[in-house]
């Protein structure tokens, strides 16, 4: 440990240790499997991490009998503690071995913080609905004309299609800048295989120190003072650190960040936790658009709607070629693999010659064999009920190919499991014929004031939480005061919310319009994905512009 320790706003090393009794250390190995783990301590023994990650090795000049009464004695070399590992991934056992080894033996004076990154995104790796996703555009701002507009509202350019330029180091620089001075972090790229993609961890950690008083969990008591102090008030730091992920998508104008690891902990636990870990997201997601600017160009990040736990649902809505609504039945223009090449792409400039006509001879004989006694017997024993209801199915199929295209299927990986859509349009009334008894003006006033007077009980929707406070003025305005139709007169709207459910959303839209249950044809275009978000009001038929296709 240091002798001297002073803050700073430096970011934490990744050689910095952490004590392998401290909870979070054995929480994150604990939730390994068994593989997964001798996978994770191979990878530690490679030669390449040694610098992070070196176990502990008995000395060359140690005499024979030192380790005798060693539970886990050191091994001679890396070879030989590899081969160790490799011994146990070929027989059984269980991951309680594995974890004392690591813990009471190879590692027993701490895993370093880049083990724990390595750690972290294996779990993620392993279970990659861990953690849901929140897809934000990066939008370039306006440059002020002159000094007196720089001090104004900031306005978003949405002519331009300049995406930023991204550099990992440039870009921790600017981030650790704009992070509390008593908040270190530690900052970790990696990139998963069969994604294009880069991954940021970024592990917060309460402290101002970036020594190992930033992750120790002795001899720590007050501010400055290394001697004194209990070990409850020691893990107080380390225990309120949070994870949180970044992932940059190749050649996209889009990032997306998830939410805290210890939210849902934190949350159910104490609500100040729970403040505390959504303060530190937010302060991470105003820190990332000032990180990605430069003198004059300045950038900010824009809630496009759509979050979701599957990073490759993330990829085909907001990935590389994907910045406008081009899903649904529209995605068959959006092909970028060479799948999507092959197939039969309406942007194809050379396709395959279609089929030559049917020649005389054989339109003859199908004709002759139409007009065969078997024909007609078969013809007759057709029900018309059955012939229509084939029909009908049929028809449904084609309107579920015209409308999702080649989307929306079960088995493709890109599954969306929830789908919030509050419907905003006022009630369609006859004004020509007023109902009578004065039913009508009953029931607008009712339904205009009801609303505004109630009180919502039960925690908040996702809905309601994803409406930006602006949104929220304006619709409890409008539903206040009702709506005024083309000729001037207030119109009632319902307090109408939909809400999805399941593994694979659109998936089961699409069974239900090939099922008949749904009318594809009639149906809306929010319904087929095809505007690309997962939370969103409808207002005169479409989810609204700005939350979605930027229409």
């Amino acid at each position: 440990m240091a002798r001297l320790s002073l803050p700073t706003t430096a970011r934490l090393s990744s050689t910095l240790r952490v004590d392998p009794t401290n909870i979070t250390v054995i929480k994150a190995l604990n939730r390994l499997s068994r593989p997964s783990l001798l996978s994770l301590v191979l990878d530690w023994l490679d030669e390449r991490n040694q610098s992070l990650c070196p176990p502990l090795l008995r000395r060359p000049d140690a005499e024979e009998y030192e380790d005798e009464d060693d539970f886990y004695p050191p091994a001679q070399s890396l070879s030989e503690l590899r081969e160790l590992y490799e011994a146990m991934q070929l027989r059984k056992g269980g991951r309680r071995e594995v974890v004392d080894r690591v813990l009471e033996g190879d590692w027993r004076y701490g895993l370093s913080l880049y083990q724990l990154a390595m750690a972290d995104l294996q779990y993620l790796y392993d279970h990659p609905g861990s953690l849901k996703w929140t897809a934000y555009r990066i939008q370039r701002l306006q440059t002020p004309g002159h000094e007196d507009d720089a001090e104004g509202p900031e306005i978003a350019d949405k002519e331009s299609i300049t995406v930023p330029r991204f550099h990992p180091s440039t870009f921790l620089q600017n981030l650790q800048a704009e992070v509390l001075p008593d908040v270190k972090a530690h900052y970790n790229f990696d990139r998963p295989k069969g994604m294009p993609l880069l991954l940021l961890r970024i592990f917060i950690i309460d402290s101002p120190y970036n020594t190992d008083l930033a992750v120790s969990t002795r001899h720590r008591g007050r501010p400055g003072l290394a001697s004194s102090g209990s070990s409850s008030s020691a893990t107080t730091s380390f225990d309120a650190s949070r994870t949180i992920y970044i992932a940059f998508p190749d050649a996209s104008p889009h990032i997306y960040i998830s939410k805290s690891a210890n939210a849902a902990t934190a949350s159910s636990t104490a609500g100040g936790a729970a403040g505390e870990a959504k303060s530190l997201r937010a302060l991470v997601v105003e820190g990332v658009p000032k990180a990605l600017s430069r003198p004059r160009e300045r950038y900010a990040l824009k809630g496009t709607g759509l979050s979701t736990k599957n990073l490759g649902a993330m990829l085909a809505v907001k990935g590389a070629g994907r910045a406008n609504a081009a899903g649904g039945g529209w995605s068959v223009y959006a092909g970028t693999e060479t799948a999507d090449l092959k197939a039969d792409n309406p942007l194809q400039t050379l396709k395959t010659l279609p089929t030559p006509p049917l020649s005389d001879a054989s339109s003859a004989n199908d004709d002759t064999a139409e007009n065969t006694d078997y024909g007609r017997k078969r013809r007759r024993l057709v029900d018309p009920d059955e012939a229509e209801d084939e029909k009908q199915q049929k028809r449904a199929r084609a309107a579920a190919q015209a409308r999702f295209g080649d989307a929306a299927k079960v088995d493709d990986g890109k599954g969306v499991e929830r789908l919030d859509v509050a419907i905003e349009d006022p009630f369609p009334t006859d004004t020509a014929i007023p109902p009578p008894d004065g039913d009508y003006d009953a029931r607008r006033g009712a339904g205009a004031g009801e609303p505004s007077r109630r009180k919502s009980k039960g925690r908040k929707s996702i809905l309601d939480l994803s409406l930006s406070q602006e949104d929220l003025e304006d619709v409890s305005n409008e539903r206040g005061r009702g709506r005024a139709n083309e000729e001037g007169e207030e119109s009632w709207a319902p307090r109408v919310r939909l809400s999805f459910h399941g593994s694979h959303v659109f998936a089961g839209l699409r069974q239900l319009v090939e099922a008949g249950i749904v009318d594809g044809e009639r149906m809306p275009g929010w319904m087929t994905g095809e505007e690309g978000v997962t939370a969103g009001a409808v207002r005169h038929g479409r989810i609204k512009g700005f939350r979605g296709s930027g229409v």
